[in-house]
Formats: structure tokens, C-alpha cells, sequence
């Protein structure tokens, strides 16, 4: 029975991958750590992505050349819950990968604070200074990032760092 209260304890401690908290200057929710898009359907953030990921129009001409194998690229999504930039940016990008049906296991979201730390050391080697910071990886290297805002469009951007 001991092992069986250590197991169920080790696995609520493993799966608490990000904390709500209260961010100071707004004394609204914000979200830290690591965590996947199920968080956006929590009603503290759900309005503001819903709004930007229906609003959105992904650009015809992008979408046929964004269709191609995504099997070995990774995407790491630095965000902050606070940030307007990443409120626009990451529920557009999210339609994008919606779109181009991007495995959802190949993106790791990770949140951070106005500091642009998460709980522990999730952007450890990152070198955050923006969010959202979008970095693309293939095969475990780096191949580039969009950061805060796409310097074309995000498909643009998105097309150029994969060839």
C-alpha cells in the first residue's frame, strides 16, 4: 500500500508541469512551466486565444508550400500568459500547425513570468530575452526562431526556417 501512496504522489508531482500564478502588475492569472494547449481552453486564458486562432487567416499561397513532412522537426514555443505579443502571435501560430496537421507531440510549450523564468530551469540555455520565442529544430538542431513578431508572416517565417 506504502509503494502505491509513493507512486500515485510521484505522479501528481510529475504531472503538475505548470502552477497558476498571479502576476504582480496585473493581479490576473498567469501561467508558468511547461504545459500544452490544453491550458488555453482554462477561462482565464481561453477568450483571448480563441479570438486570435478564429480571427486568423492563414495566406493561401503559404499553405501549399508549408505542406510537406514534419517528422523531424521539433518546435519549442517560449510564451508568456502576460505578454500581448504572444497572445496574438501563439493562438495564430497553433491555426498554422492546426492546419498543416503538425504532429501536436512535436511542440513543447513553456511558459514564463515577466523575468522569463518558468518554475525551475525550463529556459536554461534558451537565451529568452523576447516572447514569444518560436524555435525550430530538426533532427535536435536549432535551425532558427521567430521571435515576438515574424519579421514576413508567420508562414513566411515558418516556410524560410525550414528550407
Amino acid at each position: 500500500m506504502k509503494i502505491f501512496i509513493a507512486l500515485f504522489l510521484l505522479s501528481m508531482v510529475l504531472s503538475a508541469q505548470n502552477k497558476i500564478v498571479i502576476d504582480e502588475t496585473t493581479q490576473k492569472q498567469m501561467l508558468v512551466g511547461y504545459g500544452d494547449r490544453t491550458v488555453f481552453s482554462d477561462s482565464s486564458f481561453k477568450n483571448w486565444f480563441d479570438e486570435e486562432y478564429i480571427g486568423y487567416k492563414i495566406l493561401d499561397e503559404a499553405y501549399e508550400r508549408l505542406s510537406v513532412d514534419f517528422e523531424d522537426v521539433k518546435i519549442t514555443i517560449v510564451l508568456g500568459t502576460w505578454c500581448s505579443d504572444s497572445r496574438r502571435e501563439v493562438p495564430r501560430f497553433f491555426k498554422i500547425l492546426d492546419e498543416i496537421n503538425f504532429p501536436e507531440e512535436n511542440t513543447k510549450l513553456i511558459f514564463v513570468n515577466r523575468s522569463k523564468n518558468g518554475l525551475s530551469d525550463e529556459v536554461e540555455g534558451l537565451n529568452i530575452e523576447f516572447v514569444p520565442t518560436i524555435i525550430f529544430y530538426r533532427n535536435k538542431d536549432e535551425i532558427g526562431r521567430i521571435i515576438e513578431t515574424p519579421n514576413e508572416t508567420l508562414e513566411e517565417d515558418f516556410i524560410s526556417l525550414l528550407n
